[in-house]
């Protein structure tokens, strides 16, 4: 464990409260957390005993070693620019954001005033519950800091909660977040949309026929990358993406789209993959550049 810190957070909601409970587990002194909520308040008396649920500007002054500010992405400004105008910062101390969106241009304000900055945001998903706890070791944090002393810093919290850093250039944090976003929130869209054209298709238990798939897709996609890629598109099967085009064209066309920009970004991939011949995904490509006009029996014709 690093040297025992005192530590306040701004923002008691699913992230901030969850990491400030992790470094208390760690052995940090925890001492005050904010929160209005009343989900908020719950965490900080469940997950935070001890901590005090006080105004932002007196849990900055409260962490007399570590500021974590953990709110959303288009309040931090604000919430820094209130605190630095306040005099609730003060120099040495640091100042962490939990925002992957963000670097440490955000944090300027608490740098001018001689605060030390960092962001440290966790890859991994929330729930705000004591559930969460379990599954931050082994996880990644995306590290952004200016300075040694502030990396030897973030360093030794990301052990304390047994995860590992990934340094993140401060021009590449926005890059950096919209991978995250895409695979993770993305991949929860894409999942409830597949269960709902399963139950459009009389499926009674979508999880129970999606759960064993989905798994090994993951498992295979992590670990093989586009090899792992299976289906009609990898196999330039033009009239069965046309039936898929109609069918969803027919009951459920706010899914289309979706389908449609992920299937010929598939195709992309195992052509560029060597997968696929660019001459033989031709009717494919078709399909996918003109869906509206998709024959499945023309092309299921053409495609022989």
């Amino acid at each position: 464990m690093s040297a025992e810190l005192t530590i306040g957070v701004i923002g008691a909601g699913r992230v901030g409260a969850v990491l400030a409970a992790a470094l208390r587990g760690a052995g940090h002194r925890v001492v005050a957390a904010s929160g209005v909520s009343a989900a908020a308040k719950h965490r900080i008396r469940t997950l935070l005993p001890g901590a005090q649920n006080l105004p932002a500007d007196e849990v900055a002054r409260a962490a007399a070693d570590l500021l974590i500010i953990a709110v959303p992405d288009d309040a931090l400004a604000g919430v820094v620019t209130g605190l630095a105008a306040t005099g609730a910062l003060r120099p040495g101390q640091v100042v962490a954001h939990t925002s992957g969106a963000h670097g440490l241009a955000v944090l300027a304000p608490a740098a001018a005033v001689g605060a030390r900055t960092l962001a440290l945001h966790p890859a991994m998903t929330f729930t705000g519950t004591a559930a969460d706890l379990d599954r931050l070791p082994g996880i990644s944090y995306g590290v952004t800091a200016a300075d040694t002393t502030v990396r030897a810093l973030a360093q030794a919290l990301v052990g304390d909660l047994a995860g590992s850093p990934e340094w993140i250039a401060e021009d590449r944090r926005a890059l950096y977040h919209a991978g995250l976003a895409h695979g993770a929130n993305h991949l929860v869209t894409l999942v409830n949309e597949a269960a709902d054209r399963l139950r459009d298709a009389g499926v009674l238990s979508p999880e129970k026929v999606l759960g064993p798939l989905l798994t090994a897709a993951l498992e295979n996609a992590l670990r093989m990358g586009d090899s792992a890629i299976t289906g009609p598109v990898s196999r330039g099967d033009a009239g069965t993406v046309a039936r898929h085009v109609q069918e969803l064209a027919r009951t459920a066309p706010d899914s289309l789209p979706a389908y449609v920009a992920l299937a010929r970004r598939t195709a992309d991939r195992v052509i560029a993959n060597g997968r696929l011949r660019a001459v033989d995904a031709e009717p494919l490509l078709g399909v996918l550049a003109d869906p509206t006009a998709a024959d499945a029996g023309q092309l299921g014709e053409a495609a022989k």
